[in-house]
């Protein structure tokens, strides 16, 4: 069974119905002030016990394969195929995440190359279910490389305006 924040959830953005559009910031406010941001997550995932330490904290290694997932997904689609991850030039832990938080992860391509493509990547996490509390925890850019069927590195193709 859902817990009852998010079975009350607004289906077109994810909202609880004690949060508010904030549309001149182009994100979501709760109850506490954060913000999630108004575009749909890449990826949400709720961390369990096997993913923490004795002390309750997430490990920062499953918090990094959430976001390298959510960015291939990214880079997958703007290479039309197959990525790899070639660098992680950027990742900065902000806040812990808990066992139990609704972690959003949003993505952004700020860049490309003739094979590359860089993600820009930020992740929130929702606390508290009954008065929802919104965390960035953390920020990251990474470095895929479209590949063919052989791995090696190919063109990106031309996107059609």
């Amino acid at each position: 069974m859902l817990p009852r924040a998010i079975a009350r959830r607004d289906m077109d953005h994810g909202r609880t119905m004690s949060q508010s559009r904030d549309s001149e910031k182009g994100s979501i406010t709760s109850g506490g002030g954060s913000r999630l941001p108004m575009e749909d997550p890449v990826l949400r995932v709720v961390p369990m016990p096997a993913d923490s330490n004795p002390h309750g904290d997430v490990f920062g290694g499953w918090i990094m394969s959430q976001v390298d997932i959510a960015g291939g997904i990214l880079a997958s689609r703007r290479a039309n195929g197959r990525v790899a991850t070639v660098a992680v030039t950027s990742f900065v832990f902000k806040e812990p995440v808990f066992v139990g938080d609704l972690i959003s992860i949003y993505g952004k391509v700020v860049r490309t190359g003739r094979t590359s493509i860089t993600i820009d990547m930020s992740v929130y996490a929702e606390r508290n279910r009954l008065k929802v509390e919104v965390v960035k925890v953390t920020e990251a850019t990474l470095v895929f490389v479209a590949t063919d069927e052989h791995r090696r590195p190919r063109d990106l193709p031309q996107l059609v305006t």
